[in-house]
């Protein structure tokens, strides 16, 4: 087998955990011993071991002198666990591969350092494209603090979210649906509006055959309108609402007495850029956005995600009164239209799913708006 397929494997193990090691990022390690796997592990949750360490457990004793594939350069400094460069000297490592380095201030480029300078051969970027995109969240949430946002919505093929009538059940297939529940399955938090609260009254938790994480479930509500009877109030997950500054303090004590965490922005309405930095100060990575219109617009005017992911139906439903992805007035000419990158096109049963980043040319943040 090729470095790349050794990586390959590493990246299916880290790809498993995605969504469970929030705030640190999902690893994944293999260990070879003469052109034979020996070990490999992957990080599971925050605290717990690290990938390579478990990789290397595993293969005990034939660890001397074996290589190392793992999807994120090892740590040389003490957390909740001791440095892995240390721990891979230790056992007598003899090449480590490497996908990315690390951009954390605390790693970057320290633990390859480490390994060098104690006659461990190290080499990077192995897998390097596959690396940049899986570890874009955990790159953009470490430089920024702010979580990686992504947009997601379901359109037909004229782009609307809804009929005039504001009838949206269901515009895609029920293999798309199932394929949404895996995303929230692998994002630490899911917003929505008021809007859509009052309008579909969702769960917003994970519903797969298998079961799943539910993800911390955040409504924008300026005003406080949301009832107490709403399903996103329940018990199943973490709910946490921003309001304005003007909203009832009754309502929010109400809704505290219930479980529900309240946060009151100093803000007639809700400043998006505030909401993102108090989620990434909770260690929340990864944000997925399923509002409405008007959600999505006040994202987009404010420039403030990353991703966009557009499920599409084979369906036409028409009217200048039907609700498109994005409300608001939007941006006032296509030069400052938001500049997107088609990352990924496939089909889910008889659906298009369109995955797309940002670019970053040309696309200057203006944060604090709101």
């Amino acid at each position: 087998m090729k470095k790349e397929d050794y990586m390959n494997l590493a990246f299916s193990l880290a790809e498993g955990a995605a969504g469970q090691t929030s705030p640190n990022p999902p690893v994944g390690s293999v260990v070879v011993k003469d052109g034979r796997m020996v070990g490999y592990g992957a990080h599971l949750k925050a605290g717990e071991k690290h990938a390579e360490r478990m990789a290397v457990e595993m293969a005990g004793n034939l660890a001397n002198g074996a290589d190392v594939y793992v999807t994120l350069e090892p740590c040389s400094h003490y957390g909740k666990q001791p440095p892995c460069a240390d721990f891979l000297i230790e056992k007598g490592i003899q090449n480590v591969y490497v996908a990315a380095i690390d951009p954390n201030p605390a790693v970057s480029g320290k633990g390859i350092s480490k390994l060098t300078q104690a006659g461990v051969r190290v080499e990077t970027g192995i897998c390097k494209t596959k690396a940049d995109i899986f570890y874009r969240p955990f790159f953009h949430y470490i430089q920024t603090k702010l979580p990686f946002v992504t947009i997601k919505t379901a359109v037909t093929a004229d782009g609307k979210i809804a009929a005039y009538t504001h009838d949206s059940k269901w515009i895609t297939s029920e293999a798309s649906r199932l394929d949404v529940h895996e995303l929230r399955n692998k994002h630490d938090a899911i917003l929505v509006g008021i809007h859509t609260v009052l309008q579909d009254n969702p769960l917003l938790t994970t519903r797969l055959p298998q079961g799943g994480k539910n993800p911390i479930r955040v409504v924008l509500d300026t005003h406080l309108r949301i009832p107490a009877s709403a399903a996103v109030l329940n018990q199943e997950a973490p709910a946490i609402i921003f309001c304005g500054k003007g909203a009832s303090r009754e309502k929010a004590s109400a809704l505290e007495a219930f479980g529900v965490e309240v946060i009151r922005q100093d803000y007639d309405s809700i400043c998006l850029y505030e909401m993102l930095k108090e989620l990434g100060a909770r260690g929340v990575m990864t944000l997925l956005v399923e509002g409405g219109a008007k959600v999505n617009g006040s994202f987009l005017k404010q420039k403030l995600f990353q991703q966009l992911i557009l499920y599409m139906a084979p369906k036409c439903i028409g009217g200048t009164e039907a609700p498109s992805a994005f409300g608001g007035p939007g941006l006032e000419a296509m030069r400052f239209a938001m500049p997107l990158k088609f990352e990924k096109i496939e089909q889910i049963g008889p659906d298009i799913k369109i995955t797309a980043s940002v670019q970053q040319e040309g696309n200057e943040h203006v944060y604090g708006n709101h």
